[in-house]
């Protein structure tokens, strides 16, 4: 698979009229994909899959369909991730043993939003723990090698080099100090920072949490920033007078912001791309074909929907 980096650029655009020979090309070669108005099973799974494997091209390497309906992610430590294990969760089932499409079903919100979200619509706080483990290391040894020091001023903080994280936390904090120069009201939400890296569980539970991975990062702390501190009033209004500059540039650099939150998490930022991806390129409208919005005229990317049609012509959808 191609490297991550060089999809970013059609993450970062607004696309316009793509090329009709190219789309009438891929649905030549996916006679099986119907035309409909429903945002079925098989839609999701696809859109599900193209946004895992342009968000981790180095990792997910295949795709298997085992008993017509069951489908697995291959990684290239040659461990098998199913895509969908078919039982019936509550949202905390599902934080505690979910799979690849619990993780990906509840939709990330792109741009500024001003109210709290319910409080069991937390899109991204469900980890599928063996993907993370593959990407960025399944010990705490593993993961601290893969730890980069990245200087925010004059200081560094440990993050992960991985899929590019570091890259993208890097640039993030470059345009955010630069906005802050030009704005400065914008310093105090930003530093002093709450940290990076901590090998730590989330609070009363057996998960690690993501900073545990390198992977978070907290901005300046207030005290209606998180929901066991605050009540949803306090936090509502936290949200509110939060500056949305900030949640632009760490969205656009694929960190999704846990004011996004039922359960808010205002100084929480995340390196998720797979999350920003889905929400980026996808909605929950009924399209034709489950790739109308992707720039198919673009070669990598017709490449990766023909490999996920070619993977999945056998796949019977279980509902």
């Amino acid at each position: 698979m191609k490297t991550f980096k060089k999809y970013t650029f059609f993450l970062l655009v607004i696309f316009g009229v793509f090329s009709v020979l190219t789309v009438h090309y891929i649905i030549g070669r996916t006679e099986k994909t119907s035309v409909n108005s429903t945002y079925d099973y098989e839609t999701t799974l696809k859109q599900d899959i193209f946004s895992l494997m342009l968000a981790y091209p180095e990792y997910i390497i295949d795709l298997e369909v085992v008993d017509s309906s069951k489908v697995y992610l291959i990684l290239k430590s040659g461990e098998k991730i199913l895509y969908d294990d078919g039982k019936e969760k509550t949202h905390e089932q599902k934080l505690s043993n979910p799979d690849i499409k619990d993780m990906l079903e509840q939709r990330y919100v792109i741009g500024a939003i001003n109210k709290l979200m319910p409080e069991d619509y937390n899109p991204g706080r469900i980890r599928v723990y063996p993907l993370l483990n593959v990407v960025y290391g399944g010990t705490q040894h593993l993961i601290e090698k893969n730890l980069v020091g990245v200087q925010i001023n004059l200081n560094y903080h440990r993050f992960n080099s991985n899929n590019n994280a570091s890259d993208y936390l890097k640039a993030a904090i470059t345009e955010l100090n630069a906005l802050a120069k030009e704005k400065p009201l914008l310093w105090s939400y930003i530093y002093p920072l709450g940290g990076t890296y901590n090998y730590r569980y989330i609070s009363k539970t057996n998960r690690l949490s993501p900073h545990a991975f390198g992977l978070a990062i907290d901005l300046a702390s207030n005290k209606d920033d998180y929901w066991q501190w605050a009540s949803r009033a306090a936090g509502e209004k936290r949200l509110k007078g939060y500056p949305q500059e900030i949640v632009d540039i760490m969205e656009k650099n694929y960190f999704i912001w846990g004011g996004k939150w039922g359960q808010f998490d205002i100084l929480h930022f995340e390196y998720r791309p797979e999350i920003i991806m889905k929400a980026l390129y996808f909605t929950n409208e009924g399209k034709d074909v489950w790739f109308e919005k992707l720039p198919v005229d673009n070669k990598d990317i017709s490449e990766l929907v023909c490999f996920i049609e070619e993977r999945l012509e056998n796949f019977i959808s279980p509902h």
